[in-house]
C-alpha cells in the first residue's frame, strides 16, 4: 500500500454530522461534518485510553469519545477533558491524526502522507461527472483479493473475450492490436478497437446484429483508480473505478458508470446490474490468482505484448515503493501518541 496520494474513501452523501467509521489502508479513521459542512478525517482512536471516537457523537463541530467524553476539534486538538477541574491543563499530546479531505466526483478523498500540499500528486479526473447529458450511477463491490490484481485487472484488454465471453467478450475474436500506451502524471491511457459479440437483452432494441468495432479506452491513475471508455457507435459509457485497499487482502471497488444514453431513471437498474455482472464475472479470476499482491520483481511473471500497460501500472507502483519510498505502514506504540506514517522499502 501506498502514501502520498489521495484516496475515494467514501460516498459524500453518506457523511452526516454525526461520526463514521471508515477502514481503509489496514487503518480506522473516523469522518463527519464539521458546523460549516466540510468533511473532517481523523484516526478513530482517543489517545487517553484508545477509544473508538467513531462510537461517540458530535457537538458544536468537535467528535467527543464515548469513554470519558474528551473533545477533540477538526484539528485533531483536543479541546476538553470533563473531568478536569481547577487549573488542571489539557496535556500537550492529547491529539488526534487529522487528513486533509476533498470532494469530487460524489465521493469523499482522504489524503494520506506527509508531502506538501503543492506536491501532492492531483485528486484524478472526471470531467463528465456532473456534466449535461450525462448519467452517472454508483456502486461498489467487495473483493477477497490485494488491490493491485483488482487495478490491474480493470485495465487488461485480453481477457475480456474469455472471463466476459456471456456479456461483452467475444470468445471467436481474441485478438489484441497493438496499441499505443499515453502516459500522462501519475498514470497512463491505450486505445483500441474490439470485436464485440452480436447484442443480447436490451441492447437487442438498439444495436444491430452486425456490429462495428467498439472503440475501446483504458486508463489508470496511481495509486488505485481505473478508467473504460466504451463507444458503441454513438452512445458513450465509462465505467470508473477507485479500488480502495481495505488491508492486504480485501479491497472495496466504489464505482461510477456514466452513460449519455438511456439517461432516464427507467434504465438505472438495468445499468447497475450489467455493472455488477462484470465485476461478479471478474471476482473468482481475481480472488484466485497467486501471489496475492502484483509482484514487484518484473521478472516473475511472463509478459505479453497486449500486457503494454498494466506493464506502465508495475513499473509505477515500484518507483513508487523502492525509489520514492512511499510505501506505508502504521506505528502504533503504546504511548498516547497519534498514529505516525512510516515509509518502508519493499
Amino acid at each position: 500500500m501506498l502514501r502520498n496520494f489521495w484516496y475515494a474513501c467514501h460516498r459524500s452523501a453518506e457523511i452526516g454530522n454525526q461520526p463514521t467509521r471508515l477502514r481503509m489502508l489496514g487503518h480506522d479513521f473516523v469522518l463527519w461534518r464539521d458546523g460549516g459542512g466540510r468533511v473532517v478525517a481523523l484516526d478513530d482512536r482517543c489517545p487517553h485510553r484508545g477509544a473508538s471516537l467513531s462510537q461517540g457523537t458530535c457537538s458544536g463541530g468537535h467528535i467527543v469519545c464515548p469513554y470519558h467524553g474528551w473533545a477533540f476539534d477538526a484539528g485533531g486538538a483536543c479541546v476538553r477533558i470533563p473531568a478536569n477541574t481547577g487549573d488542571a491543563r489539557i496535556p500537550r499530546k492529547a491529539l488526534v491524526r487529522s487528513y486533509p479531505t476533498e470532494e469530487r466526483h460524489g465521493w469523499v478523498w482522504l489524503f494520506v502522507g506527509d508531502l506538501p500540499e503543492a506536491e501532492r500528486p492531483p485528486i484524478p479526473p472526471l470531467p463528465e461527472y456532473g456534466r449535461p447529458g450525462w448519467k452517472a450511477i454508483h456502486g461498489d463491490f467487495l473483493w477477497h483479493a490485494h488491490y493491485t490484481r483488482v487495478v490491474e485487472n480493470g485495465m487488461d484488454i485480453a481477457h475480456a473475450p474469455f472471463v466476459h465471453s456471456r456479456s461483452f467478450g467475444n470468445p471467436a475474436r481474441p485478438e489484441v492490436a497493438d496499441y499505443v500506451v499515453e502516459p500522462h502524471p501519475w498514470g497512463a491511457s491505450a486505445s483500441v478497437e474490439l470485436v464485440a459479440p452480436p447484442p443480447g437483452g436490451l441492447w437487442s432494441l438498439v444495436l444491430p446484429k452486425e456490429r462495428p468495432p467498439v472503440k475501446t479506452r483504458v486508463a489508470f491513475y496511481m495509486p488505485c483508480c481505473t478508467r473504460l471508455d466504451l463507444d458503441l457507435g454513438g452512445m458513450k459509457m465509462i465505467v470508473f473505478s477507485s479500488n480502495i485497499p481495505i488491508d492486504e487482502e480485501h479491497t472495496l471497488t466504489r464505482w461510477i458508470m456514466l452513460r449519455d444514453f438511456f439517461t432516464g431513471a427507467w434504465a438505472d437498474g438495468n445499468a447497475r446490474k450489467r455493472t455488477h455482472r462484470i465485476f461478479l464475472e471478474d471476482q473468482p479470476i481475481v480472488e484466485a490468482q497467486r501471489p496475492r499482491a502484483v509482484p514487484l520483481d518484473m521478472s516473475r511473471e511472463v509478459h505479453a505484448k497486449s500486457d503494454a500497460i498494466p506493464l506502465v501500472f508495475r513499473k509505477l507502483r515500484r518507483e513508487c515503493l523502492v525509489e520514492r519510498g512511499w510505501g506505508l505502514r502504521w506505528d502504533e506504540p503504546e504511548a498516547a501518541a497519534p498514529a505516525q506514517l512510516v515509509a518502508i522499502r519493499a
